[in-house]
């Protein structure tokens, strides 16, 4: 699967952004789906959330849909599920959050911010973890450092609309589509202040590491990490790993 060069960077300045659109991947969430599409509609400005739902069997889409959410349904896995919640999006504003993820009270007014700035296309938050321990207090310290490849999709994702579909969304890959597109994007906005780093965090659900224990986890994660800067195929990541 080969990396496709990304395109030129934008010279358009930049217009107050107005409309953002929440797009949240979902599959069988329904234990957190609700919170976090809270965590949306309590912040101030006009928005949207957009559930991409990837064939929950469980009551994920009915909770969404009792939260305010507008519910899609889209092929199942995380970049065609949040490449459809954007297609659908009528925001000119995107904001990815995967749906273990809360934002801050703020969280919109600090993105409609940074976007009205010359020059930023696009950023993301800190992050926090629901849970406490060294390893997960080190690895939200590490969002503090302003690496794209370091931007996973769990800190949130925010990028103005007809940048994003300049660029072609996410790559349709089944792990690192995030990372891949905060490389685009760092790429076409500029390194020098195009992409914007937010001060605070979006808080979001530490059970993977609970459920394989944290160590175990973040080793996993940094092999998988190294694979994917040494060029492997993400489907042969995926393949030999079970990442979801």
């Amino acid at each position: 699967m080969q990396r496709r060069t990304p395109p030129q960077k934008s010279q358009t300045p930049n217009a107050e952004p107005r409309t953002v659109s929440i797009v949240v991947p979902a599959l069988n969430e329904a234990g957190y789906v609700e919170r976090t599409i809270r965590s949306g509609q309590r912040q101030e400005g006009p928005l949207e959330v957009v559930v991409a739902d990837g064939g929950s069997t469980d009551a994920t889409p009915a909770r969404a849909a009792a939260e305010g959410a507008r519910v899609i349904a889209a092929p199942k896995g995380r970049a065609r599920q949040m490449n459809a919640g954007a297609a659908r999006a009528r925001g000119d504003v995107l904001l990815f959050l995967h749906a273990d993820t809360t934002l801050p009270e703020g969280a919109l007014a600090a993105v409609r911010g940074a976007l009205a700035e010359p020059g930023v296309r696009a950023g993301t938050f800190r992050l926090r973890f629901d849970r406490e321990g060294p390893l997960l207090r080190f690895y939200a310290w590490a969002t503090r450092l302003r690496w794209r490849r370091f931007c996973y999709g769990d800190r949130g994702l925010f990028v103005r609309h007809d940048v994003f579909e300049q660029i072609g969304g996410y790559p349709d890959w089944p792990i690192f589509e995030d990372l891949e597109l905060a490389g685009r994007l760092h790429h076409f906005t500029d390194e020098n202040g195009g992409f914007r780093y937010l001060p605070m965090a979006v808080t979001t659900a530490a059970r993977r590491f609970e459920r394989e224990g944290p160590l175990r986890r973040q080793l996993q994660n940094l092999v998988l990490w190294t694979r994917y800067l040494l060029g492997v195929d993400p489907e042969a990541v995926a393949h030999r790993y079970r990442y979801d």
